[in-house]
């Protein structure tokens, strides 16, 4: 198995002098193409901070950081946009849609962006994957319409529509009920089967843990399992 990402002494502190606080403290990880991980770890260990840096969204303060062979430590504030927006999706625990718009609009919004407009291939790709995820017949409802379990299906379409080669998941049924949760990762297990799309799932959840083929376990600012 090839690695997709690799961190290597991660270190992430907050503040200074006084106030300084060491996040990550020299964490190293590899995550291969095709995975699907679970991340564990108590409150505070550090498992949020290091989801912010994998996504791009956040530099740590030193280490290496490495995805597709790409250094993201030295690339720029918008070559970082951009590769977070081709190949990385989120999915979060509050699902972070946008209530008046409808389940499609939703799912087409990362491509809108990229392309600047909406195009007919993009819609058809929207359609295509809230087939999948069972929503045929919520395509054109306002989100603000659905269940729980259906705007976090929305969600899983949303983070795929670039197709992603990585998906990091933020507690992504912690505000669902165990049918729905189990019945949104059985739909991250089937794309990450069928399509090779690498997961890690942040979870307290031991169920969902169970699920994924690898537990990478988070404390006091290392990788500790």
């Amino acid at each position: 198995m090839s690695a997709l990402v690799e961190v290597r002494d991660l270190v992430k502190t907050f503040g200074s002098g006084n106030t300084e606080t060491h996040v990550l403290k020299g964490l190293n990880l590899t995550l291969g193409e095709g995975e699907m991980a679970a991340l564990l770890g108590p409150s505070g260990s550090g498992k949020s901070t290091l989801l912010t840096i994998l996504g791009t969204l956040m530099r740590p303060t030193s280490g290496s950081h490495q995805m597709l062979g790409v250094d993201l430590m030295t690339a720029s504030d918008r070559a970082l946009t951009d590769f977070r927006n081709r190949h990385i999706g989120f999915v979060f625990q509050f699902h972070n849609l946008l209530p008046d718009f409808t389940a499609l609009e939703n799912v087409l919004f990362p491509t809108a962006i990229r392309e600047g407009r909406e195009t007919a291939a993009a819609r058809s790709r929207g359609r295509e994957l809230l087939v999948r995820m069972g929503l045929a017949s919520r395509v054109e409802y306002a989100v603000g319409n659905l269940s729980g379990g259906q705007k976090q299906r929305v969600a899983v379409a949303r983070a795929l529509m670039n197709g992603p080669e990585l998906v990091l998941a933020d507690e992504p049924t912690g505000n669902l009920d165990r049918v729905s949760a189990m019945q949104v990762l059985d739909l991250m297990a089937e794309i990450n089967r069928d399509e090779g799309t690498t997961f890690l799932i942040s979870t307290h959840d031991e169920k969902i843990a169970e699920r994924c083929y690898r537990q990478v376990v988070v404390g006091d600012g290392l990788v500790t399992g």
